[in-house]
């Protein structure tokens, strides 16, 4: 004779039954995490900068088109012929692109009444013996305005990976510490999790670290009746970088 469980008691059953395979599935998780040891290290990497880039702003402003840009490329000519004097590569040499921006003035007519060409010219210098002189002849006679100047690392990468090496000897060693107070071991690594970070270094102006910036404004790229920029800092002693990172481990314990 088939008897009909009540509805209460279905419900009970069906629970249970789905209680008990979540159990089972969860077995392995639980292993896991008995047999697993989690750390968590940071390491860093410190080095002197060996590649400094330069920003210069170039603008001109004149009446008509034609002279306004004529000025302003052969303002980026000099600053190129510039960089080639002192051993700057052409492939370190960035020029980007002229705006023009036209200066209506309230005209209804929309008849422009003057002009303003602007770019901007990048320098990636490894020479640092070379900045001063670079800084000092870019600005003189109205050719460039200088924006800033920043220090960095030409092989970034294998600096990042020096910082991550040194997380891991450190994750390593601290949880080879912590077994051996019981007489055991550290073995496969189950899962790990990275984050790197780098600190830039700056041109130091005197005892101040700053990046120098032009102030642009509504008039356009560069406008001379705006804010003027200001001349380029002596050149100080570049900053140490530090490139950090930071490790979690899952070592499995024998």
């Amino acid at each position: 004779m088939n008897r009909k469980l009540p509805a209460k008691t279905f419900v009970l059953l069906f629970t249970a039954l789905t209680f008990s395979a979540a159990s089972r599935a969860q077995t392995p998780e639980i292993k896991f995490i008995a047999e697993t040891l989690v750390v968590q290290a940071e390491g860093t990497y410190e080095a002197d900068p060996d590649l400094a880039t330069l920003t210069f702003d170039i603008s001109s402003q004149e009446k008509e088109l034609k002279p306004a840009y004529e000025k302003a490329s052969q303002s980026l000519r000099k600053i190129v012929e510039l960089a080639d004097r002192n051993g700057v590569k052409k492939e370190d040499v960035s020029t980007g692109v002229l705006t023009v921006t036209p200066d209506y003035g309230g005209d209804r007519k929309k008849r422009p009444r003057s002009y303003l060409v602007g770019g901007q010219i990048v320098l990636k210098v490894r020479d640092f013996s070379k900045l001063g002189s670079l800084m000092d002849d870019a600005v003189q006679d109205g050719i460039a305005d200088f924006r800033s100047l920043t220090y960095s690392l030409s092989d970034e990468e294998a600096s990042k990976q020096r910082a991550v090496a040194d997380a891991m000897k450190h994750a390593i060693g601290r949880a080879t510490a912590a077994l051996a107070q019981k007489g055991q071991k550290i073995g496969a690594l189950r899962f790990a999790s990275l984050d790197v970070k780098q600190l830039m270094g700056v041109a130091q102006i005197g005892s101040v670290s700053e990046t120098v910036e032009v102030s642009s404004t509504s008039g356009g790229f560069f406008n001379r009746r705006g804010k003027i920029a200001p001349p380029p800092p002596p050149v100080g002693h570049p900053e140490k970088i530090l490139v950090s990172a930071t490790v979690q481990c899952a070592f499995q314990i024998e």
